[in-house]
């Protein structure tokens, strides 16, 4: 098992849930967290305890973007108008490597970040390294040439596994995908319940 899927597995443990709806999580073998400590029952969560819960998994689940991206993000969304916490959502699904993971063109959020770095993706017919990157609607990702026959890309589009959400128009035919509207938290298909009013809470403290 590699490093970064240890990585993962731990993150689902840690949390108590699977986050990324995957089959091959731990979670649907045992749901202890991880450690020697792990089996005892834990107790019921403070309201902070619920807060920090909320925000490690959403961070998590976009492939576990740093603290400082985060927080970044969280003030951007603070000073729009309207709800902070749909505000946070958008702006997480913005990022070119969600999109690229939304499209199907790769199985998993770390594979659609490392996918980017390595510059196998193209925005309006740039080549973008940078898996941070802000899409705005309309924009157009591809899959590079030298990409689109990656065994990686052609088993994740076969996969049965996920759907692609409707604010997302992807073309497998031609590797290629657009946001066609900012979705709202109800749009995004999470597999697990994400609470980013409590990731709210927990910055506006």
């Amino acid at each position: 098992m590699t490093k970064r899927v240890r990585a993962k597995h731990k993150i689902d443990r840690r949390l108590g849930e699977n986050i990324w709806g995957r089959p091959k999580s731990p979670l649907n073998r045992r749901e202890s967290r991880p450690g020697q400590h792990g089996e005892r029952r834990s107790g019921k969560l403070s309201d902070f305890g619920q807060q920090l819960k909320a925000k490690q998994k959403l961070k998590g689940y976009y492939a576990s973007i740093s603290e400082r991206q985060f927080r970044s993000l969280y003030d951007e969304a603070s000073r729009l108008k309207g709800s902070t916490s749909e505000h946070i959502i958008g702006l997480l699904e913005r990022r070119l490597d969600a999109l690229v993971y939304r499209a199907k063109f790769v199985p998993t959020v770390f594979a659609a970040r490392q996918f980017v770095s390595h510059g196998h993706v193209s925005v309006n017919g740039k080549r973008v390294t940078v898996p941070s990157y802000r899409l705005k609607v309309g924009d157009v990702i591809e899959v590079r040439e030298k990409a689109k026959q990656l065994a990686l890309v052609l088993e994740a589009i076969k996969s049965a596994e996920r759907d692609v959400p409707d604010y997302v128009n992807a073309d497998h035919n031609k590797m290629s995908a657009s946001l066609t509207r900012i979705p709202a938290l109800s749009d995004v298909p999470y597999p697990v319940q994400m609470e980013p009013n409590l990731v709210v809470e927990f910055y506006s403290r």
